[in-house]
């Protein structure tokens, strides 16, 4: 017979939680478990801003293909696009990783949530103001605009102040996710005032700016560090090998991107200089791209294929590579046969190939790893994956040229809703975690 005075142990010798203790562990959605870490409110803001910014361009994709819908937009599109899907959300995921991994990096203590809540709502409150305001008002766009820059401006700073305070001998990578924010922070500033002026291509100038200046750095210097160390812990057989020169060729060929991005708005292509350039310019992508899928070899791509969510972030790192070299064939085209049309496929290899799939990955599993789950892809995420890969081939063949104008709509309509549809169940999934307490009982 039990003992009615005995009471249920909260935590057995290992220090895990017990059985019973788990048991009777709330199991509902709070917002208050939201502001337990950092990673789960900035992760929550990010997937809302993903999920709505991917069903509004799903939903522009069908009204074009259909013309049902009669959207009348008061800002080009692609414009809110572009500008969305560059500085949306990944800034927001950037937010939940800094903070929390950041702090370890730099042997500093990590901000407290009610800290870090103000720039992260106000981002992603500009953010969903720039996709209504796209359709009300340019007014209401470009206040949410500026309201995001001032949440980006805030984030920043908050960034800097625990890189200032850290005493820990490598800080490179910390310091140039810093310096990457920074131009986050200017490009953000320009895309605002040139939208206020009316200067459209200089706004995409600025979208470009922050895309390669900024996230594309962040992207890379993470990788550089976290990919190798992934790899090794998990596959001891695989040696963590991260030479500097490696960040430093990842870091110029960004920024030969900015270069490029600013040559092509002042109309460099199309001077005397112009085939020189093109012909330089799409010889180095070429290089590049080759250097980069050399490196996701030796990085253990194939050894990675054993466990899923190692070959996430691998195959993702490996569209980088990719994206390079169908860029360089582009340039190419540009140079020898005055077709140029790729350029839009190297730019859906980079942002739905690399950066999506790293991010798919790279979520996955911090968010596994904070919420007390098993550090794996299961079913459903490695089949959102794939649904994701399926959906940057059809973006990258839709810039392809000599595609019928009657099947383009279609493509792009295929493409956009494949990713509205993987954002949406990934976002839900997660969305759930983020609100719950830890499955293995223990804090954060």
């Amino acid at each position: 017979m039990s003992d009615p005075g005995r009471t249920i142990p909260l935590r057995v010798a290992s220090g895990k939680p017990s059985a019973e203790a788990l048991a009777k562990m709330d199991k509902s959605w709070r917002w208050r478990y939201v502001m337990l870490a950092p990673h789960r409110v900035g992760f929550l803001l990010a997937m809302m801003v993903l999920v709505c910014s991917g069903a509004w361009w799903a939903l522009v994709q069908f009204d074009r293909a259909t013309a049902w819908l009669g959207l009348s937009p008061v800002m080009p599109p692609s414009v809110v696009h572009s500008t969305v899907m560059a500085f949306g959300f990944i800034p927001l995921f950037f937010s939940g990783f800094l903070f929390t991994a950041g702090p370890k990096w730099l042997g500093v203590d990590p901000l407290p949530v009610p800290v870090l809540r103000p720039p992260l709502f106000a981002q992603a409150a500009g953010w969903l103001l720039w996709l209504a305001g796209a359709y009300i008002h340019a007014g209401v766009a470009l206040a949410g605009l500026a309201l995001v820059c001032v949440g980006m401006v805030w984030m920043t700073a908050q960034f800097w102040g625990r890189v200032r305070l850290s005493q820990a001998e490598d800080q490179l990578h910390a310091r140039t996710i810093g310096c990457a924010c920074l131009v986050g922070c200017i490009s953000l500033a320009g895309l605002w005032i040139s939208l206020l002026a009316g200067a459209h291509a200089l706004a995409r100038v600025w979208v470009f700016t922050g895309l390669w200046g900024f996230v594309v750095v962040v992207y890379v210097s993470v990788a550089h560090r976290m990919i190798p160390f992934f790899t090794s812990s998990a596959m001891p057989m695989v040696h963590s090998w991260r030479p500097f020169w490696v960040l430093w060729l990842m870091w110029g060929a960004a920024l030969m991107q900015v270069l490029a991005a600013w040559l092509d708005w002042a109309g460099v292509p199309a001077s005397a200089a112009g085939p020189a350039w093109t012909l330089v310019h799409g010889t180095l992508q070429l290089v590049v791209g080759g250097v980069l899928i050399w490196l996701a070899c030796v990085w253990g791509l194939v050894q990675s294929l054993k466990n899923k969510l190692l070959a996430m972030l691998h195959i993702g790192f490996l569209w980088l590579g990719l994206a390079f070299v169908i860029g360089g064939v582009s340039q190419w085209l540009v140079w020898g046969l005055g077709v140029g049309a790729l350029g839009l496929g190297a730019l859906h290899a980079l942002t739905m190939g690399c950066l999506a799939s790293l991010m798919l990955a790279m979520v996955t599993r911090v968010s596994c790893g904070h919420s007390g789950r098993a550090l794996v892809a299961d079913r459903i995420a490695w089949s959102l994956f794939w649904v994701l890969q399926a959906a940057t081939v059809l973006r990258i063949a839709a810039a392809v040229p000599g595609v019928p104008g009657a099947v383009l709509p279609w493509l792009l309509l295929a493409a956009a809703a494949l990713w509205a549809g993987t954002v949406g169940v990934w976002g839900a999934r997660l969305g759930r975690w983020y609100g719950c307490l830890r499955a293995d009982g223990r804090p954060g």
